[in-house]
This record gives structure tokens, C-alpha cells and sequence, in this order.
């Protein structure tokens, strides 16, 4: 997919530089960085949080399962 972002003129030349040194594309180098950050980010709380109170296997099922923990008053941090 493409896309287009804007970035600035420096962290853009370093990017260019990293990735001419690295013997990438721009393309490559900001898919590993997004990937990388992304990795990084970790699961969101409240979601991983719900999933153990419902004991959720299937991602797909956790807004169910969040409405039926608040129905039954069972929410808690």
C-alpha cells in the first residue's frame, strides 16, 4: 500500500542516510521501524484485562464478553 507522510526535513535526511547505509529503501527501512515500534506497544490494558476476566480465547468475542462482565457488575481494575 501506499501511502504519503509528512516528516522532518532532518529526520527525514537521517532516514535516508540509515537507510542507504543499511542498503535499503526508504519503503523497507520505515516498514522495519513501524514494525519495530509497533512490537513495542504491547497489547492495549483495559482489552488484555477484560480477556482474562472472560477468559476470552478468540479476540473477535471481547466486546461481547466486556458487556457481559458489566452487566453482571463484575468490572474491576
Amino acid at each position: 500500500m501506499k501511502v504519503a507522510v509528512s516528516l522532518p526535513d532532518k529526520l527525514f535526511e537521517e532516514a535516508d542516510d540509515a537507510a542507504a547505509r543499511m542498503g535499503l529503501n526508504r519503503s523497507a527501512l520505515y516498514a522495519r521501524a513501524l514494525e519495530a515500534f509497533l512490537a513495542r506497544q504491547g497489547a492495549d490494558p483495559v482489552t488484555t484485562r477484560l480477556d482474562e476476566l472472560a477468559a476470552v480465547q478468540d479476540p473477535v468475542d471481547g466486546a461481547a464478553a466486556a458487556r457481559r462482565l458489566i452487566d453482571a457488575g463484575r468490572w474491576e481494575w
